[in-house]
């Protein structure tokens, strides 16, 4: 049995970083979000949520939503950022801001439909939904990803276009690096704050309120 003994060990081991409070903090705060809305978004977040609260340790996560919820349901998140949550009895879903998904290309002539060098991005099922009625001929890109920054890092490198949240490219677009496309639509896509419905600790409460204010400053930013 030592083998098993030793992976049992191993679980342990790992289960206690896991979820055990460091040394010298109070208490542990685990917060997941999609990668897109940490970028330039959650992750000016942490700075603020260690100087509000220095004696809370924070583990941050990247997931997708499918992910995301179930570690919140099982408790292993404390909470979750996202674009397409569920609703699951004991959690409370809140609307955190709108982003702006609109269309940008490296080429400033670029034609306002998707192209041979078109990104799709995916962007969840509303995305997907929408894209559909407004670009009927679309059957598909040559490159897909489901991560944004993939996409965004590829037409920089290599050319092309796509739908990025306009916060993530306005730094591109002011620069002239990227160009939007301005007679295409422009897609509105919700982002969630999801968290335990009950009762929660007051750093909780402190990271939630933290979250919201950074919220509102991406949004003004767009």
């Amino acid at each position: 049995f030592q083998k098993h003994a030793a992976t049992l060990v191993r679980t342990v081991e790992y289960a206690r970083h896991d979820v055990g409070i460091a040394r010298g903090f109070r208490a542990a705060l685990t917060i997941g979000g999609r990668f897109g809305l940490w970028e330039q978004f959650l992750l000016p977040w942490l700075p603020l949520m260690r100087a509000a609260a220095p004696d809370v340790s924070v583990r941050a996560e990247i997931g997708r939503e499918a992910e995301l919820m179930q570690s919140l349901v099982e408790g292993r998140l404390d909470i979750g950022v996202m674009y397409a949550p569920e609703s699951r009895p004991g959690l409370k879903v809140e609307l955190l801001h709108e982003e702006r998904l609109v269309l940008v290309s490296t080429d400033a002539k670029a034609h306002d439909q998707p192209g041979p060098d078109y990104v799709y991005v995916d962007w969840g099922p509303e995305f997907y939904a929408r894209h559909s009625v407004s670009f009927p001929d679309f059957f598909g890109a040559a490159l897909t990803v489901n991560i944004g920054w993939i996409g965004l890092q590829h037409i920089l490198e290599r050319g092309g276009s796509g739908y990025f949240p306009l916060r993530l490219v306005n730094q591109y677009l002011a620069t002239g690096r990227l160009t939007r496309l301005a007679a295409a639509p422009e897609f509105s896509q919700p982002a969630y704050l999801v968290y335990s419905a009950e009762g929660h600790e007051d750093f909780v409460e402190t990271a939630l309120d933290g979250i919201r204010h950074a919220a509102q400053h991406s949004v003004s930013q767009s």
